[in-house]
This record gives C-alpha cells, structure tokens and sequence, in this order.
C-alpha cells in the first residue's frame, strides 16, 4: 500500500506546530475533573487529579459552582430538555430566553437586551446588522478578537462600511479620525465607535465619560463590550458605566448624552460561567437584531439550561453585592502582597492582575513552575498579546481566600 503524498496543509501545519514545540511556544490543554472553583481538581499527564488554586478563571463572583446557580439550570434541564432545536425565530424562544433578557436589561439599565450562544456571536451579529453603506466603525487598537473580527467581516456582508482604528486608551487618536471622518465624503451614515470597557490582558479601563464626550460632539454612537466589567466594575459589579456614573435608566431608556448606546457582554465569566452573551441597548436595536440578525436567524437559541442558571447568577450578583466588595478585597491584598514581594503588577482596579515577563517562552516556562507547585496561573504571548510583552495573568475571585492568595504569592516568589 502506498502512503499518501503529505498535502501542503500538512506540510506547513506540521512546521508550525514543531516551531512552537521548538520555541517553548507549544500551549497544551489542561484537563480539570472538578467544577470551576477557587480549587480545582486537575489531571495530569498520568492521568492521576490533584487539587491546584486556580488563579487564571472568569469566575470572579465565584458564581459557577454556587449551588442555587447550579439547582437553577438542573431544575431549567429538566423542565425544558436538553436543548431548543431551533433557532429563535422559528420556535427557539423559550419562556426562560424572555426571563433571562428582561433580567439583563435590568441589570444592565437598559431597555432592552437579546442573548445569544456567545458574546464572538452577538458581537458577530452586531455590526453587519446595524451598520449600512456609508457608517464608520471605529476601534480601539486593543480591542477583544470577536470585536475585530465582527469589523473585518461587515465591509464583505455590507460593501461600502468603512473601519479605523485609533491608538489604545488614545482621545487625542480617536478625535483625530472623528474629525477625518467628518471631512470624508465617503462618511454618509452613522458613525459608531466601540471599546472594550475592561481590556482582557491588560485590566485597563477605558475612558467611557472621556469617549461619550467625543461621540456626542461628532454625533457617533458608543458600542462597549463589558465582558471584563461584569461583576467586576461599579458599586453593585453593573459594569465599566457604573463605575464611572454612567447606567442608563432602565424602562423607556432612550441613548442620550451620559450614557452608553449599545452593550454587547457575556454569560461565562462572572455570570454564572456557562456559556452564553447578549446585546443589551434599546428595544429599536434588539427588534432588528432578531429580524435581520444572521446569527440569531441561522443559528440554534442559548440553551435553555444556561439561560435559567446565568438568569439566577444575576439574580444572585443584585441580592449579594458583598461579593463584589469581597473581590474588592482580594484585589487589594494580592496586588500589595505581590509589589511588597518586589514585583511589578500592571495598575488597575479590575480583577486582571498582569505581571509583565517580556518572552513568550519564559512565561509559558513559569507558568508550568507555578503549576508544579499547585498553582495554576496561565502564561500569555504572541500572538494573544504583542511580541515582548508575554505576561503572568493572576485572575482573582471572591471565591479566594487569604490563604489561597498567600499561597499563589509565595509560589510566585519562589521562581
């Protein structure tokens, strides 16, 4: 028997794939056998599980393995079946879709908000729905993947959408195109501007009021993706705006000055950690989202399950804010142990905690260090973050005690 000739594909796949094992770049999935917690139980090459501190999940409320969480989307499965079969136009809308949104909104101050199978998705369904021959989308440089691969895909589904893209955290840079953008006779239609309110690797926050300001001086609109904010960010964890005064009203909310157009967010970090996003901005926007959408006309609901265990996260997230201010907490403590310790965590008020190591290979090597000691801490470089600035990214949780946080300091010391 002859052996195939090896395709191009296979050539150059298997060229990269070495060149990554040769540079220490080669990332390999690890396997937990335990829900997500502030102590996991993870498998290791030989198969056996042993407890390690997580300090590299979304799950900053400590809202995935709390049981009424857990009881709510038990009791949705049974009550509802395994899944929709259905997209949402055609009978996908279940009663706990309808709960889920109307809790959303509430807690996003909005008047109203679409969910979908993920935050890539309804950012994906966003722009190409919304934006018309002759709009302008401008974004941040720093911007999450989902939102730059959303604009790169609108210009092919709506020829005649024009993309920038201004330096990170940059007014100065965003004024210069809003200004370009007024003399530029191709510019007929909206103008929208969209940033992340909490940039992933990094944990810096967004300048919304600074951002507003400019939109409602060349009359754009504000899109922010909050997925990092949730939780995370204002008094009661509402988000970036609310961290900055800036929630809208709730019913009848009209986007004016102070406030912010359009969200998009996620149901897997803090709320609840399952699966799941949403768009949250008027009724007009959410309307055309469901009619014109192709992402909620061509692909299957959120599963119900998810739906009713995200909806009793955030339920739980407006009863409890404690835990917000316990993660307040944890924040403080890791980021002044950790600088008394003599390293250098990147400035923030968010849960994000990077400790800049420069190589990829030597992040991704202390990463595995950490994790022999029990600590499990993800080393992050290119092409995730820029080449030379590979990263230590601590994620902290409410879930985390003085001990865990003690423990992953002295790990980090000993290096």
């Amino acid at each position: 028997m002859t052996t195939a000739a090896a395709t191009p594909f296979d050539l150059r796949t298997d060229e990269t794939l070495k060149m990554l094992a040769d540079s220490g770049q080669y990332k390999h999935l690890h396997e937990l056998d335990s829900p997500m917690d502030a102590v996991v139980r993870m498998v290791g090459d030989d198969g056996k599980a042993r407890e390690v501190l997580c300090f590299c999940s979304n799950n900053y409320l400590g809202l995935a393995n709390d049981p009424r969480v857990v009881d709510a989307g038990i009791e949705g499965l049974k009550k509802y079946g395994a899944g929709t079969a259905s997209v949402r136009f055609i009978c996908g809308t279940f009663t706990p879709h309808n709960t889920l949104e109307a809790t959303i909104a509430r807690y996003m101050g909005t008047e109203s908000a679409y969910t979908f199978v993920s935050c890539w998705t309804a950012t994906e369904a966003l722009f190409p729905t919304v934006c018309e021959p002759g709009d302008l989308i401008l974004s941040d440089e720093l911007n999450h993947a989902c939102i730059i691969d959303a604009i790169r895909l609108t210009p092919v589904i709506k020829k005649g959408v024009l993309k920038g893209v201004y330096k990170h955290a940059d007014l100065n840079s965003l004024r210069e195109k809003l200004t370009a953008a007024r003399d530029n006779t191709e510019v007929t239609g909206q103008i929208w501007v969209i940033t992340d309110g909490v940039f992933s690797m990094e944990g810096a926050v967004a300048d919304l009021p600074g951002i507003r300001k400019l939109c409602d001086e060349f009359g754009a609109m504000l899109v922010v993706d909050d997925s990092h904010g949730h939780g995370v960010m204002g008094p009661t964890g509402r988000g970036t705006h609310e961290h900055f005064g800036m929630c809208p009203g709730g019913a009848g909310f009209q986007p004016a000055n102070g406030v912010v157009d359009v969200f998009t967010g996620t149901l897997g970090k803090a709320l609840g950690g399952g699966a799941g996003g949403f768009v949250a901005g008027s009724k007009r926007l959410t309307e055309l989202l469901i009619q014109r959408g192709r992402p909620t006309l061509f692909s299957n609901a959120l599963p119900v399950t998810v739906a009713c265990s995200a909806n009793k996260a955030i339920e739980t997230l407006l009863d409890e804010p404690q835990r917000v201010e316990r993660l307040r907490r944890n924040v403080a403590k890791v980021r002044k142990d950790l600088a008394a310790a003599g390293f250098e965590v990147m400035d923030s008020p968010t849960a994000i905690c990077p400790i800049i190591v420069g190589d990829t290979a030597k992040a991704i090597a202390m990463s595995k260090k950490l994790l022999d000691k029990g600590v499990f801490v993800i080393g992050f470089g290119y092409p995730v973050v820029p080449e030379g600035t590979a990263r230590l990214r601590i994620q902290m949780s409410s879930a985390h005690t003085d001990e865990h946080i003690d423990r992953l300091v002295e790990a980090i010391k000993s290096l």
